[in-house]
């Protein structure tokens, strides 16, 4: 009897266990922004729309001729944070976000955000 019962509670575990485990679709969007001085450099947000079509939106280099440009900071927040909302809405959560820097001379380079996202399947 005891080993019936062992086996009911470990059946019963396991099949919870299964059940338990998601599987997930990822999708990734990718931010690279310029601090080329002058506005030289060139800033996209890549992403992916709703039928696996790549879409590349043009965002604002973070200097200007006097140094960063504020207002180009503040509106490429804005078109950031409006793709992670549409994603939202979407049914996607955003799971993960890595930056980087990539600089050449110290004065040109990239600042580039990857921000993954995932949805159960």
């Amino acid at each position: 009897m005891k080993k019936v019962l062992v086996f009911v509670l470990v059946f019963v575990g396991l099949s919870s266990f299964a059940q338990a485990v998601k599987t997930y679709q990822y999708t990734q969007m990718s931010t690279i922004e310029s601090v080329v001085p002058g506005g030289m450099g060139r800033s996209r947000m890549i992403s992916t729309d709703e039928k696996g079509q790549i879409q590349e939106n043009n965002l604002e280099n973070f200097f200007s001729m006097v140094g960063i440009n504020f207002s180009n900071v503040r509106n490429n927040d804005k078109v950031i944070t409006d793709k992670i909302n549409e994603y939202s809405k979407l049914g996607w959560e955003l799971y993960s976000v890595n930056t980087g820097v990539y600089a050449t001379d110290g004065k040109t380079g990239i600042f580039i955000t990857r921000y993954l996202f995932r949805k159960p399947m």
